[in-house]
């Protein structure tokens, strides 16, 4: 039986991830689960799966949770946070936790031996390049959970020593594509959440929405698989057949298929190298008729370009790039700022931004706490 921790058990990924281990009780076991507010939830789940350790955001959560279950360790904050990532007894540890916030308790738990399944794109968006570092210094297994990148990871089994040509990244093009620039600007919050095919949390909705999902997924691959910017292309795929591709040297392409539902990529990581039967419905292709493919307009959608960017320069640009994003985005699910202004904004930092180099965890998290404070200021 796999022991899985799982960072963000109360999320849209956590609670699809608890789903299949519910169903697959002689597989799996819980060992520690993690919040952040919603410990209503979290209680709920500490009924049902008996885990070890538990983690909340605020103090007053943990001292109610830890009076209904007092053999329970329940910690809080950020420090409890990294403790159940270095700790937990577990076999594999899933972060799914939203933003920047996954990227302490992920290089934590790498450091502390930890196995890593990884559905926290800000994790390697921020701190690529340590992460990295650690998971090749501790020989950890390190698998993606995005949908993308573990079609990605399955195209290269069997392949791994195999130069490639290229990377060929699918997108949905979200609820707004073939949209021109002056149709963004009057678009809605609710419009915006709601995407043609996938079930997913309000941030990374409205990540797909500007397409910059799509970008943080660019620098997610180059790290995952030691791919070059320019090798990484993005392919529009209206359906969310295809999860992506992987183009070798005598053009040869393998693709993933399958039903966008992450339940495929979550429990491939579960149980990765073997496969997990479930009761989704096979790709009927009769039924399909046509799977279609087209470039994103960047003249549009200009934060695939800003995303390309970053990589590019590197250092602290993509730092900026997540940091601006991640409270530009929640700007506007509260209605404070119009869809356009996301986009529009994060080129303006990225412009004003003076890169700094060679960053270790400390100078990565002060560099997002720096971008926060001055949007503080601004409000």
């Amino acid at each position: 039986m796999k022991k899985i921790g799982i960072l963000g058990s109360t999320g849209s990924i956590g609670t699809q991830a608890l789903e299949i281990i519910r169903k697959n009780p002689t597989r799996f076991s819980v060992t520690a689960l993690t919040c952040g507010r919603n410990f209503e939830r979290l209680a709920e789940q500490i009924v049902f799966f008996n885990p070890q350790v538990v983690c909340v955001e605020l103090e007053e959560d943990a001292l109610t949770l830890q009076k209904k279950f007092p053999r329970l360790e329940v910690l809080w904050g950020e420090k409890g946070l990294i403790e159940v990532a270095e700790k937990a007894d577990c076999d594999l540890l899933l972060n799914a936790l939203v933003g920047m916030r996954g990227l302490a308790p992920t290089y934590a738990g790498i450091r502390a031996g930890k196995n890593i399944a990884l559905a926290n794109k800000e994790t390697l968006v921020a701190g690529g390049e340590i992460v990295m570092e650690a998971v090749k210094e501790k020989g950890a297994t390190f698998l993606p959970v995005d949908s993308e990148h573990s079609a990605i990871f399955q195209a290269l089994e069997g392949n791994r020593d195999q130069e490639i040509r290229k990377i060929l990244l699918t997108a949905s093009g979200g609820p707004f594509r073939g949209y021109s620039y002056d149709q963004l600007k009057q678009v809605t919050v609710e419009q915006a959440l709601k995407h043609p095919n996938w079930s997913m949390g309000s941030k990374i909705t409205i990540d797909s929405a500007t397409m910059m999902n799509k970008g943080l997924e660019v620098i997610e691959a180059h790290w995952l698989f030691s791919a070059e910017a320019e090798k990484i292309q993005v392919v529009v795929h209206k359906e969310s057949i295809i999860h992506s591709m992987v183009e070798y040297m005598d053009h040869s392409i393998l693709a993933q298929l399958g039903q966008p539902d992450m339940e495929i990529p979550i429990s491939y990581a579960f149980t990765y190298p073997d496969r997990l039967k479930n009761d989704l419905c096979g790709v009927n292709f009769f039924a399909l008729g046509t799977l279609s493919f087209e470039p994103v307009d960047t003249s549009v959608f200009r934060c695939l370009d800003m995303a390309y960017l970053a990589l590019k320069y590197g250092g602290s640009y993509p730092v900026v790039l997540n940091a601006a994003n991640e409270i530009l985005v929640q700007q506007f699910l509260e209605k404070k700022i119009s869809f356009i202004e996301i986009q529009n904004t994060i080129e303006r930092i990225l412009d004003d931004h003076e890169p700094v180099y060679n960053l270790e965890l400390l100078e990565i998290l002060e560099i997002d706490k720096e971008i926060r404070e001055r949007f503080e200021k601004w409000d």
